[in-house]
């Protein structure tokens, strides 16, 4: 079974890197960029074990090291 996560800042949490990946957009002549959020994304590979048990290890995991829940949002995607 695998998992994927995506860990976003908060909406009005300041992205100074979305901010730097926008200008140098604009730099390169790419137009029609309005905005650039950065995000985290990561794949776990898990062992055999029920989908449920799986999403609640990995919100467990999420709260407690892979998000700063205080500033990210964050969302777990379980596969097959």
């Amino acid at each position: 079974m695998k998992a994927k996560i995506y860990v976003t800042l908060k909406k009005g949490v300041l992205d100074p890197q979305g901010k730097a990946i926008l200008s140098s957009l604009n730099h390169l002549g790419i137009a029609g960029v309005e905005d650039v959020r950065v995000g985290k994304y990561m794949e776990l590979a898990l062992g055999d074990i029920g989908k449920d048990e799986a999403a609640r290890r990995l919100d467990d995991a999420c709260r407690r090291l892979l998000a700063n829940t205080v500033i990210e949002d964050y969302r777990i995607e379980i596969g097959e």
